[in-house]
């Protein structure tokens, strides 16, 4: 599943092989767009969240956004390749390498001076893997996201607010800080946000240069949470759960044992309500239609 870190270290190997070469070939069976001509140089390659971007000479420029399918691969002439030709999505050729990227759900080229007219660019937030991204800016789109009642979970994936976050890592940030996925982006305190924006900026850049996610070291595999339920919380011993949430049904795994921070659902309890304290109990009160969290 590709986040902005793997899609980082794809653009520093296909800038090696590509950036500054003459392409000999191109083809993208399903590109949307014009089709860059062979003859052209290659220019740059850059990532930027979950997008990467191949730009030519002539101001064309490539975009491919990996969502949680996609990725790019690097072949020597003649090499066979890992995947099936039908899987292919665009392919260019240039002297000693071949380019393959495989099953991006959406593959596009603009021309530079037109970036306002591309449909996604110009809504993505800031891209936390580089090292010169201004953070406070990322606090203040937390801080002023304009659904103030959206949980936190949800926002740590929308694009606008940062991108290079995929579902890994939203699930150890919010672990990291002890923060409840289910906590209103509207309860942050300035002080939560700055927390939360740092921990995913340290967490994206030390893992740039190595294919192995590590965001909890003294976990066994690396992972606190992500692939870990029903197993127990490294911290407070609880056992981990996990559910689908938010619109594209991503799993969402985190401990409710030391998450509490911001819990809707501690506040909700916190008026001294008898509740038996049998764990059974409580998980039975917790499926009850009325007090299920829906959505």
């Amino acid at each position: 599943m590709p986040e902005g870190d793997t899609i980082h270290r794809s653009a520093s190997a296909l800038r090696t092989a590509l950036a500054g070469r003459t392409m000999l070939r191109f083809d993208a069976p399903r590109l949307i767009g014009p089709v860059p001509q062979a003859g052209r140089t290659i220019e740059s390659v850059e990532s930027r969240g979950k997008h990467l971007e191949i730009q030519w000479d002539d101001d064309l420029v490539l975009d491919t956004h990996m969502r949680l399918s996609g990725s790019w691969h690097l072949y020597r002439h003649g090499e066979n390749w890992r995947r099936p030709y039908t899987q292919m999505r665009a392919a260019i050729e240039v002297d000693g390498w071949v380019a393959v990227c495989f099953n991006a759900p959406n593959v596009e080229t603009y021309r530079k001076a037109d970036k306002r007219r591309h449909p996604g660019m110009g809504r993505l937030g800031p891209d936390l893997c580089k090292p010169d991204t201004d953070l406070s800016a990322v606090v203040n789109l937390l801080l002023t996201y304009p659904e103030p009642d959206t949980r936190i979970a949800e926002v740590l994936l929308d694009q606008r607010v940062m991108c290079g976050v995929g579902n890994v890592y939203r699930c150890e940030v919010l672990w990291a800080i002890e923060l409840s996925p289910y906590a209103p982006v509207g309860a942050l305190s300035e002080r939560d946000a700055i927390r939360l924006v740092n921990t995913v900026a340290r967490m994206l850049r030390s893992n740039l240069h190595h294919a192995k996610r590590i965001t909890a070291p003294s976990v066994k595999g690396g992972l606190a949470v992500y692939g870990r339920n029903v197993q127990r919380c490294q911290r407070c011993a609880d056992t981990i759960e996990c559910r689908v949430m938010g619109e594209h049904n991503r799993i969402l795994y985190w401990c409710p044992g030391c998450q509490t921070h911001l819990d809707p659902k501690r506040e909700r309890s916190s008026d001294d309500t008898p509740m038996d304290p049998h764990p059974a109990a409580q998980r039975w009160l917790a499926e009850l239609p009325w007090n299920r969290d829906v959505g």
